[in-house]
């Protein structure tokens, strides 16, 4: 509905969007972006009208906004880089995503990423990192921090098996590399039993993967939810699911 290309300090406030026919609104190639205070609103079943979609843009601000659609509250692209990202209210939706990167073999880019004071609720998913089969490139230096959840059905996942929403993808020897990632008091309920889902490529998996200070519950009392995790390296602690495929420090975390 509204896209911004090649606009350096660029500022946008105030605005309310409403059932956009696809995406809200698209940053590219932009550099020194704020945006604030917006409002977008489109149902839960409408496919592809993500919030806010970035790509190829440097030092972006997203911040104090609520956005509830049916697809990603906020999307960042290939090319995205020193984004930060705040005080989003995200609801309905599939949360907020890096990516999806590498699609049909391309080389993607993504770095210096950080999400904090967000809340997702009755989301598809909270923080996710999607990536296809084949590609190229990485996905590096990414943090999301203080993170509350209200029957988020994947509160946490790293997706390489990502083929559209399918995951009967052929065979790949490479992958986009995900790397330096850190996911830090994540509190709340689950709606559905695997709460964090870390499924990383054979060939590169997912390196210096972080997980502390993580609460997540299930919707359901008594119920358990639990972590799975293929390919991926790195360090959990004071984590609820446990994560068994990753380290507990030597140290404890500061």
């Amino acid at each position: 509905a509204l896209q911004f290309h090649r606009c350096d300090h660029l500022r946008l406030s105030g605005l309310t969007h409403i059932n956009s026919p696809r995406s809200h609104i698209g940053i590219g190639t932009s550099n020194d972006v704020d945006i604030s205070h917006l409002t977008i609103i489109a149902p839960d079943e409408s496919p592809n009208t993500d919030g806010i979609n970035v790509a190829n843009s440097t030092y972006v601000y997203i911040h104090d906004s609520k956005i509830g659609t049916g697809d990603d509250c906020i999307a960042l692209s290939t090319g995205s880089s020193n984004v930060r990202i705040a005080k989003i209210a995200c609801g309905p939706g599939h949360g907020i995503s890096v990516g999806s990167l590498g699609e049909d073999g391309a080389y993607a880019a993504v770095e210096n990423v950080y999400v904090r004071d967000c809340s997702f609720n009755g989301t598809q998913n909270g923080a996710r990192i999607k990536t296809w089969p084949g590609g190229s490139g990485y996905a590096r230096n990414i943090t999301f921090e203080n993170i509350t959840l209200t029957a988020t059905k994947n509160p946490i996942i790293i997706d390489q098996q990502y083929c559209n929403g399918a995951h009967d993808c052929a065979k790949q020897s490479k992958a986009v590399l995900v790397s330096n990632v850190r996911f830090t008091g994540f509190r709340g309920t689950c709606g559905n039993e695997e709460a964090i889902k870390l499924d990383c490529n054979r060939i590169s998996g997912c390196q210096n993967i972080e997980l502390v200070k993580i609460n997540i519950t299930s919707t359901v009392p008594s119920k358990k939810v639990y972590a799975s995790c293929n390919n991926a390296k790195g360090n959990s602690g004071s984590t609820v699911p446990t994560v068994s495929c990753l380290k507990y420090p030597t140290r404890p975390f500061i």
